[in-house]
């Protein structure tokens, strides 16, 4: 169905092409997942599938790629559009109709279909993807999950032969990313739709592949094979598979039933073993939270008017729509508005949230004495009764929360459920209806920018929101100044994230996840006491997740503290002192990471569900209790 013949794209002013010696074939009716690292050309690889590559973003192709038996260099997309469906990495550049049902009926309203037969596979899908309930809704509205299952949902309705998606449950709550794989999957077997698809969450993906097909570096050839052999030298891997590297099982394991039934030995060596605690919260200098003198004018100047310009459509989005204020995009009038956290994008550059007292949640869980900061260490945000109400829906209700120094919070919850909306809470963006929201003893939605980025700085789900200069060095320069750091500080830090982009790269050339990194220490290079950070590891592969972890633990243990909405689990269990669980719009559970998760079937993560009844979190746990 889908046919590479040694393809190789080199783009318009690049010395190298970004793929070369591409050749493979997808047969009809199979699912092939596309994995690699960062960078390597995984969304270049989809583009020639679907006539993106070269025909929209120029550059050279070389070699050929067919689908059905059309060359899509001598075919353009509207000409593959009936054979191929593609939802791309940011599924707001993907919509041209306002509505869901709309966007749902717009691709078959071009092919010409009946209205018959439009209306009846509108309805099917909005039962397969769960959106009956947000069939009249404004996309604007929807949080970026939701956005997300939209974007699916309109590809699906001309019933493609060939879907192309580009990650495409990384915005997705791990239910609702269940939901669409097993969709696909009905697809696949049911129906024999090919489907090629490239994911950095193989923990949620790799079980499902027919084929595995491996990108190990840049314009090096890839590999293709069944997913255990191709897991087993593959640089990027889930949990699962390097627990079953670790112990040395063979074939490795893709799924945690597999690996269940091969782990009595490990759990045997394991029983007299206690996972390592959950660090506690460093106390830091309290000139650590003060508002740092280092901030100046210029870093006001980026980072207010973005606040204020972006900040304003945010708002609007994350507070519309039963929980979809999770995230909710900004205003129409935002044109760089975003789904989920998109309206933290205003607040992007360095945005602040404000201090809240210990939650009252309908789960109420003891917590350790060592993550519990001192009765003296001062908070750094505190929220007490927060509730937000926009357009007739409440959005937040009776929220209660409290952050000190050196603590990290993972905000975990289905789609809609609220996490954006509070984080917007914390930096201005969202002015509550009732409560009280504290940062750094200001109250967020009435500081002016220029005060709040002394405090609090945000990095929002679309990170492009925060960049605005024609190079990466321009973007480090510019991070530098703002924050009045030494010069190299920003550069440093992305040749942490980002190791091998070179200073002249535009950032628009950089992939999702490394866009992402560059916005993180464009934000970083402040130093601001509190982080707050939406779904920060969206696009990024386990290499470039591992050293934000080391980054993140390195700021919280100088004392800064922490706050990520993600659906994440594996990040959540490495990383967070605390998870706070939010239901429409309530806090259902919040106390300890291992505590919460643990009993969770939803956000539990794979070495926890492989060891159960232990309490095992990481893989890492469980290497140093066997070293």
């Amino acid at each position: 169905m889908i046919r590479f013949e040694d393809v190789s794209v080199t783009y318009d002013g690049a010395a190298e092409p970004t793929v070369a010696g591409v050749d493979f074939e997808v047969p009809e009716g199979e699912l092939v997942l596309l994995v690699g690292p960062s960078g390597v050309g995984k969304s270049t690889i989809l583009g020639a599938v679907s006539g993106l590559v070269p025909h929209f973003t120029g550059g050279t192709l070389r070699g050929r790629v067919t689908v059905a038996g059309r060359d899509t260099r001598t075919h353009k997309p509207r000409e593959l559009a009936d054979v191929v469906g593609t939802v791309g990495q940011d599924p707001l550049s993907h919509f041209v109709t306002d509505t869901v049902e709309d966007e749902l009926a717009y691709g078959m309203e071009s092919l010409g279909l009946a209205p018959e037969v439009m209306r009846r596979r509108v309805e099917e899908t909005l039962d397969l993807l769960g959106l009956a309930a947000l069939r009249d809704r404004p996309i604007a509205t929807l949080s970026g999950g939701q956005q997300q299952r939209v974007a699916i949902g309109s590809v699906l309705t001309p019933h493609p032969k060939v879907l192309v998606l580009d990650e495409p449950t990384s915005a997705l709550d791990p239910a609702a990313a269940e939901e669409v794989l097993a969709v696909l999957q009905r697809l696949v077997h049911d129906l024999g739709t090919t489907v090629l698809m490239a994911e950095h969450r193989l923990e949620r993906v790799v079980q499902y592949a027919d084929q595995v097909v491996l990108l190990p570096a840049p314009g090096a050839a890839p590999q293709l094979g069944a997913p255990a052999d191709i897991m087993a030298v593959s640089p990027v891997y889930p949990p699962v598979v390097a627990l079953g590297r670790l112990a040395d099982w063979t074939p490795l394991p893709l799924t945690v039933r597999d690996a269940r039934r091969r782990a009595a030995p490990l759990r045997d060596r394991l029983a007299t073993r206690e996972p390592g605690t959950a660090p506690a919260p460093a106390p830091a200098p309290a000139a650590a939270f003060a508002a740092p003198d280092t901030v100046s004018g210029a870093d006001t100047a980026r980072s207010a008017d973005t606040a204020r310009g972006a900040g304003a459509s945010t708002g609007a989005g994350t507070a519309s729509g039963a929980g979809t204020a999770d995230g909710a995009a900004p205003a129409s009038g935002a044109g760089a508005g975003t789904g989920t956290g998109t309206g933290t994008a205003g607040v992007p550059a360095r945005a602040v949230p404000g201090p809240r007292a210990a939650s009252r949640p309908l789960l109420r869980l003891r917590r350790r004495r060592d993550a519990v900061p001192a009765e003296d260490t001062p908070l750094v945000a505190e929220v007490r009764g927060l509730g937000v109400r926009r357009d007739g829906v409440q959005a937040l209700r009776g929220v209660e929360l409290t952050v000190a120094p050196g603590e990290t919070i993972a905000l975990m919850g289905r789609n809609g459920a609220g996490k954006s909306t509070l984080l917007g809470s914390l930096v201005g963006l969202v002015q509550p209806t009732a409560g009280q929201v504290r940062v750094g003893g200001a109250t967020p939605h009435r500081t002016s920018p220029r005060e709040l980025v002394r405090r609090v700085g945000l990095v929002p789900q679309e990170p492009r929101d925060l960049l605005y200069a024609d190079t990466v060095a321009a973007e480090c320069a510019a991070a530098d100044q703002d924050a009045q750091a030494a010069p190299g500080a920003c550069r440093a830090l992305v040749s942490e994230l980002l190791p091998g982009v070179s200073d002249a790269t535009h950032p628009r050339d950089l992939s999702e996840g490394q866009r992402l990194a560059l916005a993180l220490a464009v934000v970083l290079t402040a130093r601001p006491p509190l982080l707050l950070l939406d779904e920060p590891t969206r696009g990024l592969d386990y290499g470039a997740k591992a050293r934000l972890v080391a980054e993140l633990r390195a700021l919280a243990a100088a004392g800064h503290a922490i706050v990520l909405a993600t659906h994440d689990v594996e990040l959540a269990a490495e990383l967070a002192h605390r998870v706070v669980l939010l239901a429409e719009g309530e806090v259902i559970a919040d106390g300890p990471t291992a505590e919460v998760v643990v009993s969770s079937p939803s956000y539990a993560p794979q070495v926890t569900k492989i060891l159960a009844p232990q309490r095992w979190l990481t893989v890492a746990q469980v290497r140093e209790a066997l070293a």
